[in-house]
């Protein structure tokens, strides 16, 4: 665990979206699903010493929390609010921003083209593609990938979708402002950090709630550049980022994001691989989920914190399902 109370010098402002605009994004997301669940699970509880809701975003219609913001995005390409109404759009992803995009960009009639690294998730990819966007597998890794993104944007004159954009932000918010209407008096919510669109909507949803929750980071420690980060106060870098909990495989943190998380984060907290194993078998056994690696972070946290959060009101985001059926075997069949 690393705490931090320390604030660092970064523009974040473009992130500071009011009450109105996040309920904006609340109704694009609610045209199209309705809110997800948000369930109280007794064994979780036994199993956690604490009283627990699940935020269930593996309802979604791709699987993943990360549908709602390609979801405002594309409302907000369409209505031109960044420039003249792209034919077009790419970005890279390890699976779950591309099921977004690609989902949300045939809905709003756009091209989509998504770059994944080489030897991603191959269920990943053929969802992508069932839904229509042209899949590229280049790079070794997000970060690689990103680059390649980059340089077919300019050469394809594509609109290049940052992985972390103020409109991802507003709309996978939404998935808080849901949570925070349900569930009342919550003491402390764990949520994954990939690139930061999850926490960082969390923390804007909870200030302007005007809420007390804490709210605790999950990082893996094998890809722990953002709990690097977090201690110490700058941007810091890793060489790798190789863990089961693909979602959260970043090594280059944002400095904007690192800013809102510095400022509005109790603490983030670094799970092992093996603790997430346990997770996700937690989380088949006592709600029978599906939670991918990313997913599972926040309960592995939870669990690693059993003593300290004994008899609180927990809340925990299940982000995704999207696990390879291999993974899920290897994970399943431990005991």
């Amino acid at each position: 665990m690393i705490t931090s109370n320390v604030e660092i010098g970064s523009n974040a402002d473009a992130y500071r979206f009011g009450f109105n605009a996040l309920a904006e994004a609340r109704d694009i997301v609610r045209r199209v699903v309705q809110p997800t669940p948000q369930i109280e699970w007794p064994l979780l509880a036994q199993r956690t010493g604490a009283q627990v809701w699940v935020k269930h975003e593996n309802h979604l219609p791709t699987g993943a929390f990360k549908m709602r913001g390609g979801l405002v995005l594309a409302h907000a390409l369409l209505a031109g609010r960044h420039g003249p109404v792209p034919s077009g759009v790419i970005t890279a992803t390890v699976g779950n921003h591309g099921l977004s995009q690609a989902f949300a960009g045939r809905r709003a009639g756009l091209q989509v083209t998504i770059v994944v690294p080489e030897n991603n998730n191959p269920e990943k990819n053929a969802a992508i593609k069932a839904l229509g966007a042209e899949l590229i597998e280049a790079g070794h890794d997000f970060s690689a990938a990103y680059e390649i993104a980059q340089g077919l944007a300019r050469e394809r004159r594509l609109h290049l979708i940052e992985p972390f954009h103020p409109d991802l932000v507003r709309g996978v918010a939404t998935w808080a402002y849901e949570f925070f209407e349900a569930v009342q008096e919550v003491d402390t919510v764990y949520v994954p950090i990939g690139l930061g669109s999850g926490i960082c909507g969390l923390i804007r949803t909870r200030d302007l709630f005007g809420l007390k929750t804490r709210i605790v980071g999950v990082v893996s420690s094998h890809a722990a550049a953002y709990a690097l980060s977090f201690e110490a106060g700058k941007v810091v870098s890793t060489q790798t980022a190789q863990t089961i909990a693909d979602g959260v495989a970043v090594r280059v943190p944002r400095a904007d994001a690192l800013e809102i998380i510095r400022r509005g984060a109790d603490r983030i907290v670094t799970v092992s691989d093996d603790e997430v194993r346990l997770a996700m078998r937690a989380y088949h056994e006592d709600t029978h989920n599906l939670a991918e690696g990313a997913a599972a972070t926040p309960l592995a946290a939870l669990l690693q914190e059993r003593a300290r959060m004994g008899g609180q009101r927990v809340g925990l985001v299940m982000t995704g399902a999207n696990i390879s059926r291999p993974l899920l075997a290897q994970v399943l069949s431990a005991t």
